[in-house]
């Protein structure tokens, strides 16, 4: 299971999602969104169960991530930005995005989410 995050911008400014993937949740795939800047210090506290995803909305962008267990990369599993189930309105189109963001592909309509 993903673990808990904290994320702050240090520089320039992201939109920041996290999504409910836990299974048998009540907010099961939809999504939160805020506006992360280094003017505005707002931090955003994604919990367990949550994915996470967010867009650089200026060139020079520096992000700080606090998290709540070691990184374990056989844990690691993702979604497609553009997945219409996630309904993000990503304010700028999705472009730049790495051959790994790119490929991923869309959730089935049997994806139940993950054991919170």
């Amino acid at each position: 299971m993903a673990d808990a995050k904290l994320v702050t911008c240090l520089r320039g400014a992201v939109l920041d999602v996290a999504v409910d993937i836990r299974k048998g949740s009540p907010t099961f795939l939809q999504h939160f969104a805020a506006e992360l800047t280094a003017d505005n210090c707002a931090s955003l506290l994604i919990p367990e169960g949550f994915a996470h995803g967010f867009q650089a909305l200026s060139d020079d962008v520096q992000l700080l991530y606090a998290h709540s267990a070691p990184y374990q990369a056989e844990s690691e599993g993702a979604l497609n930005l553009a997945d219409p189930r996630l309904g993000v309105d990503w304010p700028l189109p999705l472009a730049n995005l790495s051959e790994r963001d790119r490929t991923h592909p869309l959730l089935g309509e049997d994806f139940e989410g993950i054991e919170p």
